[in-house]
């Protein structure tokens, strides 16, 4: 498997899916729902939806987060939203603003 990368310059408006590694540099609007983990790099902006097993955040969210295995917000990332996750890391300086439901069904 080998990452599918959003680059800086790009915006996406609409819905991702698929079984590969995202990586999101630059804009995604919409929805992303895959079967493999989702990266927001520190320049990443995501104002969608995402549902996916595992997600690291670095950059910005805007949306709710479903994750079925982890979710990590690094010191750099930000988030605002509804987290739902079995495990959850929320490192020491992150931003995050939400709900979190760590509901193992």
């Amino acid at each position: 498997m080998t990452d599918t990368v959003i680059g800086p310059n790009i915006t996406v408006d609409g819905e991702i899916t698929g079984t590969d590694p995202i990586t999101v540099e630059g804009t995604v609007k919409g929805r992303i729902a895959t079967e493999a983990l989702v990266t927001i790099a520190e320049a990443g902006v995501v104002e969608a939806d995402v549902e996916t097993p595992e997600v690291a955040v670095s950059g910005q969210v805007t949306g709710n987060i479903v994750a079925s295995e982890r979710v990590e917000i690094t010191t750099e990332g930000r988030m605002v939203g509804d987290i739902k996750s079995p495990r959850i890391l929320i490192a020491d300086g992150a931003g995050f603003k939400g709900h979190i439901d760590m509901d193992v069904e």
